[in-house]
């Protein structure tokens, strides 16, 4: 079944159907007990008022057995004689013995027990052997409930009575009321069915309509149209905003990959353009041919292409190879290794294996790279002094770096940090970045589960330290946990 209220509606009818045949099964057997159970009370009443007959010495052809059809008697010794029946009985079962017919030897001293034992004997109280069976009584066969009481006649002899209890009224009730089960189940499993597939459909509409608005937004590739959303607070009304918002986030995306696309053309075309007019130029009149600017074209071109190959790897969230690496070390080693610079770098490292350490887990080519952007930010702003600082802060080790420029105002702290994004108000004019070195700092801090921030002329970069020194590196709270090793491309 495709349909998911006809398999709401099956499944629903047959849980009911389940449920109402054991709630009528058990009922069935608590009523046939309890109706059972009647018969063999009043069997045992029968056969208790014979049994005080039998205890006051009434001989065995004088018993009142009252009404035989109703409850047949019958009377054996200690040997499993029979001494007495009801009248009319012809034939018993379920009592021990199938015999009606008074042993002779039994009949035999009725006699002498009545002259000789004037006294009285005893019924048992014990509670009663119950069983079912059969007799027949004047050429009527039915089935019984028989109770069998023990009692000792004057003349010390024990006997047993075994009385019945017809079971026909027990039979007729179970019988009426399983018809009755029978007859009216499949009403009740229909109704319940045609509610189910209502209640189902009602439900399910507002998803019909979900479902309806995806189908047309994907044939018409609009992003910016949503669906609808139902005014209640169940699970459909979840699905609904929670869709919206993956439309929204989805829309964000495809937006902000359309302008990176845009601006990633904006700024490769000039240096191309550039490029190859000096070409051109070049070809027509060698004389005339700008060789360190074509170069300059042409490694500016390398390391546009460079960055925007990162970006790319970072969006597909590949993996990079993680090590451990001592934070310091890398910013001294990194800082060192810069030449050419406007402005003189200060560094300042502050911790050490008795703080905790300034061990993180990552990749040495990323960081350096976030590094190297965040001091060639540093040096295009800086005035007079560019200073960095790590330092481990409870679980994280923090690399500060910072300038005495004008600082970024508040308002663009994060908008900084777009791709593309050139300040030129609260900032010198960038002499030539394509605006990608911050969003490539961001991304990969990102990606080593850290975070970069900035407040004035301070970057913050914070990542998670390691706690164990002889411990290997975890992974990291993002996708770059344990992959491949770092190309040597962009990285």
């Amino acid at each position: 079944m495709r349909s998911v209220r006809a398999r709401a509606a099956l499944g629903a009818t047959v849980v009911v159907a389940l449920a109402l045949g054991a709630a009528g099964l058990a009922v069935l057997l608590v009523l046939r007990a309890n109706l059972t159970d009647q018969a063999g009370l009043q069997a045992e009443v029968a056969a208790r008022e014979v049994a005080g007959q039998l205890a006051l010495g009434v001989p065995y052809a004088e018993l009142d057995t009252g009404d035989e059809e109703e409850h047949p008697v019958q009377v054996t010794d200690e040997d499993g004689r029979v001494v007495a029946v009801s009248k009319d009985l012809e034939a018993i079962s379920g009592t021990g013995t199938d015999r009606v017919a008074p042993a002779g030897a039994a009949t035999d001293t009725d006699d002498d027990r009545d002259d000789d034992d004037p006294g009285r004997g005893e019924v048992s109280t014990d509670e009663p052997d119950f069983g079912n069976g059969t007799a027949t009584v004047d050429g009527d066969r039915a089935d019984y409930r028989f109770a069998a009481v023990e009692v000792t006649d004057p003349a010390g002899r024990t006997l047993t009575v075994h009385a019945g209890a017809p079971l026909a009224a027990e039979q007729r009730a179970v019988d009426s009321v399983r018809s009755a089960m029978l007859a009216g189940l499949p009403v009740v499993l229909l109704v319940v069915a045609g509610v189910t597939w209502l209640v189902t459909r009602r439900a399910l509409r507002p998803v019909e309509g979900i479902r309806r608005e995806m189908a047309a937004i994907t044939a018409s590739e609009d992003l910016a149209r949503r669906v609808p959303e139902p005014g209640s607070r169940d699970e459909v009304a979840r699905l609904a905003r929670t869709t919206n918002e993956t439309l929204a986030a989805l829309e964000e995306s495809v937006g902000r990959q359309r302008r990176f696309v845009a601006d990633a053309s904006h700024e490769l075309r000039s240096p191309i353009a550039s490029l190859r007019t000096q070409l051109e130029v070049g070809a027509a009149h060698p004389e005339l041919l700008d060789v360190p600017g074509a170069v300059a074209d042409t490694v500016r071109l390398q390391a546009l292409a460079a960055d925007l190959l990162l970006l790319a790897r970072l969006d597909a969230g590949e993996r990079a190879g993680l090590s451990r690496l001592d934070l310091g070390a890398l910013v001294r080693e990194e800082v060192s290794q810069r030449v050419g610079d406007r402005v003189p770098v200060a560094v300042s490292v502050k911790g050490g294996v008795r703080d905790g350490g300034l061990d993180v887990a990552g990749s040495r080519a990323r960081l350096a790279r976030v590094l190297g952007n965040l001091l060639d930010n540093a040096q295009r702003h800086a005035v007079r002094s560019v200073s960095v600082t790590v330092v481990r802060d409870a679980d994280e080790v923090v690399v500060a770096v910072t300038d005495d420029g004008f600082g970024v105002p508040d308002a663009e702290r994060e908008r900084v940090f777009e791709r593309f994004v050139r300040l030129d108000e609260a900032r010198a004019r960038d002499d030539g970045g394509a605006g990608l070195g911050l969003a490539i700092a961001r991304d990969v801090a990102t990606h080593h589960g850290g975070t970069l921030t900035v407040s004035g002329t301070r970057f913050e970069l914070r990542l998670p330290a390691l706690q164990d020194a002889g411990a290997p590196p975890p992974h990291p709270r993002s996708s770059i946990a344990g992959g491949a090793q770092n190309s040597p491309c962009g990285d």
